[in-house]
């Protein structure tokens, strides 16, 4: 991916450059009404391109904190689940060794009746 945008960006900038050296004649700018600067073509759209890359870099930067904002959100929000996940866990494990110490009680019950009903006739 890497070579393709570098190739991009050299077409459109071997391009910006021949477009440039074809137009140095002097135009003018209008910036507000009375006020009008006169400059090469070639360097309007250099100075023009150059705001665009700055606004472009600008929004990217501003997509990313985006993401990384809801990516920190998010991870919060599993981190809370997982949190919440253990506790059962905690306590289901309780539960069953509660459980398990119930069994044997309720087992060795049962084998001292046998045993007693075995012994009177």
């Amino acid at each position: 991916m890497r070579q393709v945008n570098f190739t991009l960006i050299f077409v459109i900038c071997l391009a910006l450059v021949l477009f440039g050296i074809e137009n140095t004649q002097l135009v003018p700018i209008k910036i507000i009404e009375g006020v009008e600067i006169k400059a090469p073509l070639s360097v309007e759209l250099i100075v023009t391109l150059g705001i665009g890359s700055v606004l472009a870099w600008v929004f990217s930067v501003w997509v990313q904190v985006q993401s990384t904002i809801a990516t920190k959100e998010i991870l919060e929000q599993r981190e809370t689940q997982i949190h919440n996940l253990q506790e059962d866990i905690e306590r289901y494990k309780a539960e069953i060794e509660e459980q398990q110490r119930l069994l044997p009680s309720v087992s060795s019950s049962r084998e001292q009746r046998v045993i007693t009903a075995e012994s009177n006739p």
